[in-house]
């Protein structure tokens, strides 16, 4: 057999506020293990229908915290996703208080943040949607 791609993990500062962010985008919580010993938590998330570990985001939090953790986390790159939806989705963190650092202006893409600062990127299943308002004249806010 060969290279087999496992999971992507990334450091959190508040493991509550992360996994709920990514449950926002539809994940579901696969896997949790606490380690007295080496006083971290792992959280493996998930699409729902990718449950069988092929498309983890492992979430990794030190109980006593990470200050050596970047604040800006840039050297990571991005975190990616298909969605049946995208303006629904957008629309979904944007009520939860999600800010969408490059919109969906077309249909296809947009660009989110983690608590963490971690980028996800956010692709329209299949065709993109057509150009709609509030998102096609919307500007991006920040960096991804």
């Amino acid at each position: 057999m060969g290279i087999k791609y496992l999971h992507t993990m990334v450091r959190v500062k508040d493991l509550d506020a992360s996994v709920a962010f990514y449950k926002l985008l539809g994940l579901v919580e696969r896997r949790r293990t606490d380690s007295e010993k080496g006083r971290f938590t792992l959280v493996f998330l998930c699409p729902p229908d990718q449950n069988d570990g092929t498309a983890d985001v492992e979430l990794t939090w030190n109980w006593d915290g990470d200050d050596g953790l970047p604040s800006d986390s840039r050297h990571f790159g991005h975190l990616a996703y298909s969605v049946p939806d995208l303006y629904d989705l957008c629309e979904t963190l944007q009520a939860a208080g999600v800010t969408i650092n490059r919109p969906p202006r077309d249909g296809h893409m947009a660009f989110v943040r983690s608590p963490d600062n971690i980028s996800i990127e956010l692709l329209q299943q299949g065709d993109a949607l057509a150009p709609r308002e509030p998102w096609a004249s919307m500007a991006n806010v920040g960096h991804w």
